[in-house]
């Protein structure tokens, strides 16, 4: 009984399918997307609830989860809900997935700062309801919406909870409502997914993808030049003056030096995407180098895009600060926050704590 809906207290969420749950592609535009896209936008990655409590001493959650199979890998991972306040991990809550379950989760007393709830992603948790344990629960104030698009860096991998990964971090840092559309495996550069970011409401967007376009489905360095500047400008027909942050790819040392089937290296290709960045910002109309023209040998066609920023990713993390030479550890994901918050908060938040 007294159920409270969840709707107003998620965070995170970009769509909601035909059953209301949080997904990370637009429902109605999956055909047009790769099907591994679609399977990773399935799941309700950064997806939390946030709210203040009133003289309550817990909070309960109803929840649906997959259930692992006997032999599945994911039986092993906890299953925990873990509760932040004022940018700190107050308690995980184990809680194993279930067709249906009620978690309690206690709350500390003596703080009016919102709670954060993230719960665990790896069997697809959805929130069916919510209420307190004596008092009550208010929606916390909602947030500037940040819009993160990349791969499986993005997503968090490695990381060893959803709150540790690096939009998860950054977003805590700049008190941003962080939109997290990384898709494991993918991120290629689909302007299918550009046109989505396009027509979704933001005060922020980060994009960060580029590494599997090394290998999987291999790109030549001109081809990733011209992607980048095609992705960039479906963007900004949607947002033309919300503040747009690339972020190139971090280190990767298998791929820095070694060519894929089209003979691009990942430094080359992250070369190409830098240059892509900066022949918009300065307005030019520039060719990657090695594409048979010179860089910026059309001079500038148009006005710079003044609210376009670029990270360069390769100096980002360290080899140490990898966990299997590919995917950064708790570490790195911690070191990629700092710097995109730095980021961010120079070029576009000046102001912002």
């Amino acid at each position: 009984m007294n159920w409270l809906d969840p709707s107003p207290f998620l965070r995170g969420v970009a769509w909601l399918d035909d059953d209301g749950r949080p997904v990370r592609a637009d429902p109605a535009d999956l055909a047009r997307l790769p099907w591994d896209t679609a399977e990773r936008a399935a799941l309700p990655i950064g997806v939390r609830l946030e709210f203040t409590a009133e003289g309550a001493q817990g909070v309960e959650l109803r929840y649906r989860a997959s259930v692992p199979g006997r032999t599945d890998a994911l039986r092993e991972l906890a299953h925990c809900f873990a509760l932040w306040q004022d940018g700190r991990l107050v308690s995980e809550t184990i809680a194993g997935p279930a067709e249906e379950a009620v978690v309690t989760i206690p709350l500390p007393t003596g703080s009016n700062a919102p709670f954060t709830i993230h719960p665990p992603e790896t069997q697809s948790a959805v929130i069916l309801g919510l209420r307190a344990v004596g008092g009550s629960l208010v929606p916390a104030p909602r947030q500037p919406r940040w819009l993160v698009h990349g791969d499986s860096i993005t997503e968090g991998w490695w990381s060893t909870r959803p709150a540790h990964s690096w939009p998860a971090t950054t977003g805590r840092t700049l008190g941003l409502d962080t939109v997290n559309l990384g898709y494991a495996g993918t991120a290629r550069g689909e302007l299918p997914i550009a046109e989505q970011l396009s027509d979704l409401r933001a005060d922020v967007i980060t994009l960060a993808f580029g590494t599997n376009c090394w290998t999987g489905i291999p790109c030549s360095a001109p081809l990733l030049y011209e992607t980048t500047r095609a992705f960039l400008a479906l963007v900004r027909q949607g947002h033309p003056d919300t503040p747009l942050l690339l972020v190139s790819p971090v280190l990767r040392p298998d791929a820095e030096q070694s060519p894929n089937r089209l003979g691009a290296t990942l430094a080359e290709l992250r070369a190409a995407m830098e240059q892509a960045v900066r022949d918009r910002m300065d307005g030019g109309s520039g060719e990657c180098a090695g594409s048979g023209g010179a860089r910026g040998s059309g001079g500038s066609s148009r006005p710079g895009d003044k609210r376009l920023a670029l990270l360069p990713g390769r100096d980002l993390i360290g080899p140490g600060q990898l966990a299997d030479g590919v995917h950064p550890n708790d570490e790195g994901h911690a070191a990629i926050a700092a710097a995109v918050a730095e980021a961010l908060r120079t070029n576009f938040l000046e102001g912002t704590s």
